[in-house]
């Protein structure tokens, strides 16, 4: 089957296609690539002849193109290898790549936890070991830029080990964006300045201001209920009180760090200072000022 396409996050979609093709003797620089407004029946027709030499190919971007059904029948009944780039293809043309040649899905990683767990793989294919704590770091700052964290990687190859958090950091950069685990870790250990510049970057992302109290309330919650596990039954692993709790073990890690620097007092007071943000932001107070006030007072 000549016709292979390529979906979803287009760095892992290209990169795939290279290798695919690689595994088919063809290399992809060599090979006539058509994109846009270029992709059309007449411009494509002339390249799926085979070449002297056996098979021959052609790549087919679809981004900025308008396929209809003609072109589609072209490219499934080509006599050569014809890759098709296609980022987000309606369920027809799954179903035509499917039945008429292959289809190879390359899903976008969006949670932070999911990012940090393909650069950790990305890492070990290129011979780095990178801790936890690195990549979480990277998937914080790039988020789902796949490119931008391959680039990163590339660059650590060239740097002797161990390629630490610290490392990773003076590499890049780059600070993560707001974060309102890092905010609350920043208050609770008497670093209120640096909660106060979290709190300040998450609002200026267009974070809504009630939206980061619930989300305050919640991580709260849990940093609350893990003090209370820690209590009962002394040291407790991410994967433990994640299982306790009900959450993923990234929030689980985030809300036991915090845990581990507060009393039982401490939390009752931080809770009532909450309860208090949250009434004067229903009374119609400044959203924005009421949380920097709250995030200073769980700062002390």
């Amino acid at each position: 089957m000549p016709l292979v396409a390529f979906s979803g996050n287009r760095f892992l979609a290209e990169e795939t296609l290279r290798e695919t093709l690689a595994s088919r003797g063809l290399n992809v620089r060599d090979l006539p690539r058509l994109a846009g407004e270029e992709v059309t029946p007449q411009a494509v027709a002339p390249l799926l002849a085979p070449s002297l030499f056996g098979d021959g190919g052609v790549v087919v971007d679809l981004a900025g193109a308008k396929p209809d059904k003609a072109l589609l029948d072209l490219l499934a009944s080509a006599p050569v290898t014809v890759a098709v780039l296609d980022e987000s293809p309606p369920a027809t043309r799954v179903k035509l790549y499917e039945s008429r040649g292959e289809h190879h899905p390359a899903p976008v990683p969006q949670k932070t936890g999911d990012v940090a767990g393909w650069v950790t793989q990305r890492a070990k294919r290129l011979g780095l070991k990178l801790d936890r704590e690195a990549a979480l770091y990277l998937a914080e700052v790039f988020g789902p830029d796949l490119t931008g964290i391959a680039g990163e990687l590339n660059k650590l190859t060239l740097l002797d080990p161990p390629h630490g958090a610290d490392l990773v950091r003076r590499v890049v950069g780059r600070e993560p964006p707001g974060d309102s685990f890092a905010l609350l870790g920043a208050a609770t250990t008497g670093r209120p300045g640096e909660a106060v510049t979290q709190l300040r970057r998450l609002l200026a992302s267009g974070e809504d201001p009630f939206k980061l109290l619930g989300a305050v309330v919640w991580q709260y919650s849990l940093v609350a209920r893990c003090v209370a596990l820690t209590q009962e039954e002394g040291r407790v692993s991410e994967a433990i009180a994640a299982q306790r709790l009900g959450v993923k073990p990234y929030p689980a890690k985030k809300a036991l760090d915090v845990a581990r620097k507060l009393s039982e007092d401490k939390v009752r007071g931080h809770l009532a200072r909450i309860l208090d943000a949250d009434v004067a932001m229903k009374r119609g107070l400044d959203p924005g000022a009421t949380l920097e006030r709250l995030i200073v007072q769980l700062s002390v």
